[in-house]
Formats: structure tokens, C-alpha cells, sequence
């Protein structure tokens, strides 16, 4: 299995989610993009690597980097963070594919939560870090 994790840019969301999921899945392959190329390069936003290494994540080997259109032929699953990343992954899709696109809080319904807030501007990094715990550990409990 291999899930890539997507949101605006790749330096808060998606590099948490998938520093929580390697640990927790360690054998599914992961990696994280941005639907933008601001941060392309960069690790991710100081703050969260912060919240991160306070609950036991080291996101410090990552790097941002922008999703690709070949991005659907390698993953197996593309997981966005908000209707905003899944509406620009879903204009990426080339034609006839049929990788998985979902939202990251349908794994985790019973928080009521429609998206991941974006910690960049709600400056809540625990709190983002707490959903997504939640949510990566119910994609695990779907893909056992």
C-alpha cells in the first residue's frame, strides 16, 4: 500500500500525517505533497515540527514538494486535508484513473470534523495534531 497525504502546502498538514502514519503503519509506504509550490524544499513549518517532537514525531527529514499528475500512477491512495486540496488533487487526475481520492477526516467521523484545520493560520498545531492522530489511526483500522 502507498498513500501520499496532501494539503495547500505541504509544511504543516501533510507532513504531520504522514510523520503520525509512518509510525503507526511503518510497513505502508507514505510520503506527503502540497497542491501549491510556495514551500517546495522546505521542512516543515517550525511550530509543527515542535507540536510533533512534543507527542513523539520527528518530521525533520521531511521536505515539501508540490503533487504531480504521475503522483496518481505510483499511489495507491491520495488522501487530502480539506474539499479545497481534494477539489485541486481531483484537477490533477489524468484521464481514465482510478486511485482513491479521500478526505482525512472520513477516517475519523465520529469527531464531527469536515477537514483538518490549517494550524498555519488557526496557530492550533496540538489541536491539528490531535485530529490527526485520529484520523490516521482509523485509515489504519480501514487498510488492517
Amino acid at each position: 500500500m502507498r498513500i501520499l497525504f496532501v494539503c495547500l502546502g505541504n509544511i504543516c498538514r501533510s507532513p504531520a500525517a504522514e510523520g503520525v502514519f509512518r509510525v503507526l503503519a511503518p510497513n505502508v509506504e507514505t510520503d506527503s505533497a502540497g497542491t501549491g509550490n510556495w514551500h517546495v524544499g522546505d521542512a516543515p513549518y517550525g511550530p509543527m515540527q515542535v507540536a510533533a517532537v512534543h507527542l513523539g514525531y520527528d518530521l525533520s527529514d521531511l521536505r515539501a514538494r508540490q503533487i504531480e499528475e504521475n503522483d496518481f500512477s505510483h499511489f495507491d491512495m491520495i488522501i487530502g486535508m480539506d474539499d479545497n486540496n481534494i477539489q485541486a488533487i481531483e484537477r490533477l487526475r489524468p484521464a481514465g484513473n482510478k486511485t482513491e481520492v479521500c478526505l482525512f477526516t472520513d477516517f475519523a467521523p465520529q469527531t464531527g470534523a469536515s477537514e483538518v484545520p490549517d494550524p498555519y493560520y488557526t496557530r492550533d498545531f496540538s489541536g491539528t495534531l490531535d485530529l490527526v492522530e485520529t484520523c490516521a489511526a482509523g485509515l489504519k483500522k480501514v487498510l488492517e
